[in-house]
């Protein structure tokens, strides 16, 4: 564990009361054995660079954290959005160090509260490493001592505040899931309203069949203006002798002979005597006079 020091970097206030911020960047967290050691640490170290190493190659940047550290823990955060990535409770975190090999690289271990496993958390700050490293040291004092003030009662008040902690980044992960939903509804609606025009369908409504439902209604029909004149006639078709679908009036005694088949030809011959004799007629007379003689 890290060495007492007789004056720390911050205020007591500082960190009892507030935070102290810094940025560096997180090369990931895994699993370890054992909650301490240093030989655990530099295992870890190897492993995450190893891994960062590769992910680089593929064009993937280390991602840049802002780390709180205050004498309830170390919270991990996105240093744009300020969404809380982990909370690291003091009382959970079991050994802290600063590679002595590689200046930039600092670690801690602390148990996680679901799964109960320890996790190494390593950093990579190019200035700030060591002075990271004595502020958690400098946190865990301060801890220390005001457990030792309350006479042991602050324990169970650190579990109270480590639940409510837990339970704000809950709310706290819920709410930016909220937020981004919100904003893609709303990229959502200024595309359906930037839609152009010639995009919406002009086409008629149809109905289950894909026909035009009829309609009673007659279509207007524009008139041209006539400057005050009275509208004029109808037209009237071209040919006098034809109908109104342009087919001849049909005359059964003016159609020719070769009209119709030889039977209707051969009644209609025997029609066209009949009544030829009934107009030729001479002496006889028709008469529905009661008081005439001739019937």
């Amino acid at each position: 564990m890290l060495s007492r020091y007789k004056s720390w970097m911050h205020t007591p206030e500082a960190l009892a009361k507030h935070f102290i911020a810094y940025n560096a960047k997180f090369l990931g967290n895994t699993e370890v054995d054992q909650p301490k050691g240093t030989e655990v640490v530099k295992d870890a170290v190897r492993k995450l660079k190893f891994q960062r190493h590769i992910k680089k190659s593929e064009g993937q940047k280390t991602p840049k954290v802002e780390l709180q550290i205050s004498i309830y823990g170390v919270k991990i955060l996105d240093p744009k959005s300020k969404d809380v990535l982990y909370n690291c409770q003091l009382h959970r975190i079991s050994f802290c160090a600063d590679d002595k090999t590689d200046k930039r690289i600092f670690t801690f271990i602390c148990k996680d509260s679901e799964s109960n496993k320890h996790l190494c958390y390593v950093f990579d700050s190019e200035k700030c490493a060591e002075e990271i490293t004595l502020t958690i040291g400098q946190a865990f004092d301060l801890a220390y001592k005001k457990f030792l003030e309350s006479g042991g009662k602050d324990v169970e008040t650190r579990k109270q505040i480590g639940g409510l902690q837990k339970r704000i980044q809950e709310l706290e992960n819920e709410n930016s899931d909220l937020k981004r939903q919100l904003k893609n509804l709303e990229e959502q609606l200024m595309i359906a309203k930037v839609q152009p025009a010639d995009s919406v369908s002009s086409k008629s409504p149809t109905d289950v069949f894909d026909m035009i439902p009829f309609s009673t209604v007659t279509p207007l029909v524009p008139v041209p203006a006539n400057n005050g004149k009275p509208p004029p006639p109808p037209a009237r078709p071209a040919d006098p002798k034809k109908d109104l679908f342009g087919a001849e009036p049909f005359d059964p005694f003016i159609c020719g002979a070769a009209d119709f088949p030889p039977d209707i030809q051969s009644k209609l011959d025997e029609m066209q005597e009949g009544f030829k004799m009934g107009l030729t007629l001479e002496g006889t007379v028709f008469s529905l006079d009661p008081l005439d003689g001739h019937c």
